[in-house]
Protein backbone atom coordinates (compact mmCIF):
# COMPACT_ATOMS: atom_id res chain seq x y z
CA UNK A 1 0.00 0.00 0.00
CA UNK A 2 1.37 3.39 -1.00
CA UNK A 3 1.94 6.21 1.48
CA UNK A 4 -0.90 8.25 -0.06
CA UNK A 5 -3.30 5.29 0.27
CA UNK A 6 -2.32 4.89 3.93
CA UNK A 7 -3.00 8.58 4.58
CA UNK A 8 -6.37 8.32 2.83
CA UNK A 9 -7.28 5.33 5.02
CA UNK A 10 -6.39 7.30 8.15
CA UNK A 11 -8.47 10.27 6.95
CA UNK A 12 -11.45 7.96 6.31
CA UNK A 13 -11.06 6.49 9.79
CA UNK A 14 -11.13 9.98 11.31
CA UNK A 15 -14.28 10.86 9.34
CA UNK A 16 -15.92 7.59 10.43
CA UNK A 17 -15.01 8.22 14.05
CA UNK A 18 -16.49 11.70 13.86
CA UNK A 19 -19.76 10.34 12.41
CA UNK A 20 -20.00 7.73 15.17
CA UNK A 21 -19.51 10.44 17.81
CA UNK A 22 -22.30 12.56 16.32
CA UNK A 23 -24.64 9.55 16.15
CA UNK A 24 -24.12 8.06 19.59
CA UNK A 25 -22.61 10.68 21.91
CA UNK A 26 -24.85 13.30 23.52
CA UNK A 27 -22.15 15.40 25.21
CA UNK A 28 -21.87 18.77 23.44
CA UNK A 29 -18.11 19.04 23.85
CA UNK A 30 -17.50 15.56 22.45
CA UNK A 31 -19.90 16.23 19.56
CA UNK A 32 -17.93 19.35 18.68
CA UNK A 33 -14.77 17.24 18.59
CA UNK A 34 -16.57 14.78 16.32
CA UNK A 35 -17.67 17.54 13.95
CA UNK A 36 -14.14 18.95 13.78
CA UNK A 37 -12.81 15.45 13.10
CA UNK A 38 -15.20 15.08 10.14
CA UNK A 39 -14.17 18.46 8.70
CA UNK A 40 -10.47 17.74 9.07
CA UNK A 41 -10.84 14.24 7.65
CA UNK A 42 -12.76 15.48 4.60
CA UNK A 43 -10.21 18.24 4.06
CA UNK A 44 -7.39 15.69 4.20
CA UNK A 45 -9.16 13.45 1.69
CA UNK A 46 -9.61 16.36 -0.72
CA UNK A 47 -5.96 17.41 -0.43
CA UNK A 48 -4.74 13.83 -0.92
CA UNK A 49 -6.89 13.57 -4.07
CA UNK A 50 -4.76 16.27 -5.73
CA UNK A 51 -2.06 14.65 -7.92
CA UNK A 52 1.29 14.73 -6.19
CA UNK A 53 4.24 15.96 -8.28
CA UNK A 54 7.78 15.22 -7.22
CA UNK A 55 9.99 18.28 -6.79
CA UNK A 56 13.16 17.59 -8.74
CA UNK A 57 16.27 19.74 -9.22
CA UNK A 58 16.79 21.30 -12.66
CA UNK A 59 18.12 18.86 -15.21
CA UNK A 60 21.81 19.29 -15.92
CA UNK A 61 22.43 20.45 -19.46
CA UNK A 62 25.07 18.36 -21.19
CA UNK A 63 27.32 20.48 -23.40
CA UNK A 64 28.40 18.09 -26.13
CA UNK A 65 31.60 19.65 -27.45
CA UNK A 66 31.62 17.34 -30.49
CA UNK A 67 28.25 18.65 -31.66
CA UNK A 68 29.30 22.32 -31.47
CA UNK A 69 30.54 23.59 -34.81
CA UNK A 70 29.74 27.32 -34.75
CA UNK A 71 29.16 30.09 -32.18
CA UNK A 72 25.45 29.84 -33.05
CA UNK A 73 25.48 26.29 -31.65
CA UNK A 74 26.95 27.65 -28.41
CA UNK A 75 24.19 30.29 -28.21
CA UNK A 76 21.51 27.63 -28.70
CA UNK A 77 22.85 25.73 -25.68
CA UNK A 78 23.02 29.01 -23.77
CA UNK A 79 19.34 29.68 -24.43
CA UNK A 80 18.44 26.29 -22.94
CA UNK A 81 20.66 26.90 -19.89
CA UNK A 82 19.23 30.42 -19.45
CA UNK A 83 15.66 29.16 -19.10
CA UNK A 84 16.41 25.91 -17.23
CA UNK A 85 19.43 25.10 -15.07
CA UNK A 86 20.69 28.68 -14.95
CA UNK A 87 17.34 29.87 -13.52
CA UNK A 88 18.05 33.30 -15.05
CA UNK A 89 14.43 33.86 -16.12
CA UNK A 90 13.26 33.59 -12.50
CA UNK A 91 14.52 37.13 -11.89
CA UNK A 92 15.46 38.64 -15.25
CA UNK A 93 13.34 39.33 -18.33
CA UNK A 94 14.26 39.87 -21.96
CA UNK A 95 12.26 42.97 -22.67
CA UNK A 96 10.13 45.19 -20.40
CA UNK A 97 8.26 43.25 -17.72
CA UNK A 98 6.40 44.45 -14.62
CA UNK A 99 6.99 41.13 -12.84
CA UNK A 100 10.79 41.09 -13.30
CA UNK A 101 12.65 41.64 -10.03
CA UNK A 102 16.04 42.34 -11.63
CA UNK A 103 17.38 44.33 -14.59
CA UNK A 104 16.00 43.75 -18.09
CA UNK A 105 18.60 41.85 -20.15
CA UNK A 106 17.36 42.98 -23.56
CA UNK A 107 20.36 44.34 -25.47
CA UNK A 108 22.77 43.58 -22.61
CA UNK A 109 25.11 41.76 -24.99
CA UNK A 110 25.58 44.98 -26.96
CA UNK A 111 26.27 47.08 -23.86
CA UNK A 112 28.76 44.89 -22.00
CA UNK A 113 31.83 43.01 -23.18
CA UNK A 114 32.21 39.26 -22.91
CA UNK A 115 34.77 39.55 -20.11
CA UNK A 116 32.58 41.97 -18.14
CA UNK A 117 29.57 39.66 -18.50
CA UNK A 118 31.63 36.68 -17.33
CA UNK A 119 32.83 38.60 -14.27
CA UNK A 120 29.30 39.84 -13.53
CA UNK A 121 27.99 36.27 -13.58
CA UNK A 122 30.76 34.70 -11.51
CA UNK A 123 31.51 37.65 -9.17
CA UNK A 124 28.42 39.88 -8.98
CA UNK A 125 29.94 41.95 -6.16
CA UNK A 126 33.00 43.01 -8.21
CA UNK A 127 31.36 46.36 -8.89
CA UNK A 128 28.91 47.86 -6.39
CA UNK A 129 26.54 50.60 -7.50
CA UNK A 130 26.65 53.80 -5.43
CA UNK A 131 23.83 56.33 -5.30
CA UNK A 132 25.20 59.89 -5.52
CA UNK A 133 21.80 61.51 -6.10
CA UNK A 134 21.55 62.65 -2.49
CA UNK A 135 23.84 64.63 -0.23
CA UNK A 136 26.19 63.00 2.21
CA UNK A 137 27.87 59.61 1.95
CA UNK A 138 26.61 57.71 -1.12
CA UNK A 139 24.57 54.62 -0.36
CA UNK A 140 25.85 51.34 -1.75
CA UNK A 141 23.60 48.88 -3.54
CA UNK A 142 25.32 45.48 -3.69
CA UNK A 143 24.06 43.01 -6.27
CA UNK A 144 21.48 40.53 -5.02
CA UNK A 145 22.37 37.99 -7.68
CA UNK A 146 24.34 34.89 -6.56
CA UNK A 147 27.53 33.73 -8.25
CA UNK A 148 26.11 31.30 -10.79
CA UNK A 149 29.24 29.15 -10.90
CA UNK A 150 28.69 28.17 -7.26
CA UNK A 151 25.91 26.35 -5.41
CA UNK A 152 22.96 26.26 -5.61
CA UNK A 153 23.08 26.97 -9.39
CA UNK A 154 26.60 25.77 -10.13
CA UNK A 155 27.03 26.40 -13.86
CA UNK A 156 30.19 25.12 -15.49
CA UNK A 157 32.52 27.38 -17.48
CA UNK A 158 31.09 26.00 -20.73
CA UNK A 159 27.53 26.73 -19.60
CA UNK A 160 28.43 30.28 -18.57
CA UNK A 161 30.11 30.96 -21.92
CA UNK A 162 27.03 29.52 -23.66
CA UNK A 163 24.75 31.91 -21.72
CA UNK A 164 26.99 34.85 -22.71
CA UNK A 165 26.80 33.75 -26.35
CA UNK A 166 23.00 33.66 -26.08
CA UNK A 167 22.90 37.15 -24.55
CA UNK A 168 25.05 38.46 -27.40
CA UNK A 169 22.95 36.74 -30.04
CA UNK A 170 19.61 37.97 -28.74
CA UNK A 171 21.11 41.50 -28.57
CA UNK A 172 21.85 41.36 -32.29
CA UNK A 173 25.60 41.38 -31.69
CA UNK A 174 28.25 39.10 -33.22
CA UNK A 175 28.98 36.21 -30.88
CA UNK A 176 32.49 36.67 -29.51
CA UNK A 177 32.54 33.30 -27.73
CA UNK A 178 34.51 30.83 -29.83
CA UNK A 179 34.50 27.06 -29.74
CA UNK A 180 38.20 27.12 -28.81
CA UNK A 181 37.31 28.63 -25.41
CA UNK A 182 35.18 25.66 -24.38
CA UNK A 183 36.73 23.15 -22.03
CA UNK A 184 36.85 19.57 -23.24
CA UNK A 185 35.71 17.21 -20.42
CA UNK A 186 38.49 14.96 -19.16
CA UNK A 187 41.21 16.92 -20.88
CA UNK A 188 43.65 18.67 -18.58
CA UNK A 189 45.90 21.43 -19.88
CA UNK A 190 49.50 20.39 -20.29
CA UNK A 191 51.80 21.54 -17.52
CA UNK A 192 54.04 24.46 -18.51
CA UNK A 193 57.73 23.68 -18.82
CA UNK A 194 59.88 25.56 -16.35
CA UNK A 195 62.36 28.01 -17.84
CA UNK A 196 65.40 26.18 -16.42
CA UNK A 197 64.13 22.88 -17.80
CA UNK A 198 63.41 24.49 -21.14
CA UNK A 199 66.95 25.87 -21.32
CA UNK A 200 68.39 22.44 -20.52
CA UNK A 201 66.26 20.84 -23.24
CA UNK A 202 67.39 23.49 -25.73
CA UNK A 203 71.07 22.88 -24.90
CA UNK A 204 70.62 19.12 -25.20
CA UNK A 205 68.94 19.53 -28.58
CA UNK A 206 71.74 21.83 -29.74
CA UNK A 207 74.31 19.18 -28.88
Amino acid sequence: MSEVAQLQLIALSIVGLGILILLFIKSTFVRVIGFVSIVLGLFSLMSLAVPQLASLPPAEEKVDIASIKTPTDIAAIGQTVFFSKGQCALCHSIGPSESARCPDLKGIGAKLSKDFLYESLTDPQAFVYQDFRHGGVPKEYPATMPAINKDPIGLSKNEILAVIAFLQQMSGEPISVSTAELEIPGKTPSAPVKSAEAAAVAVAQAH
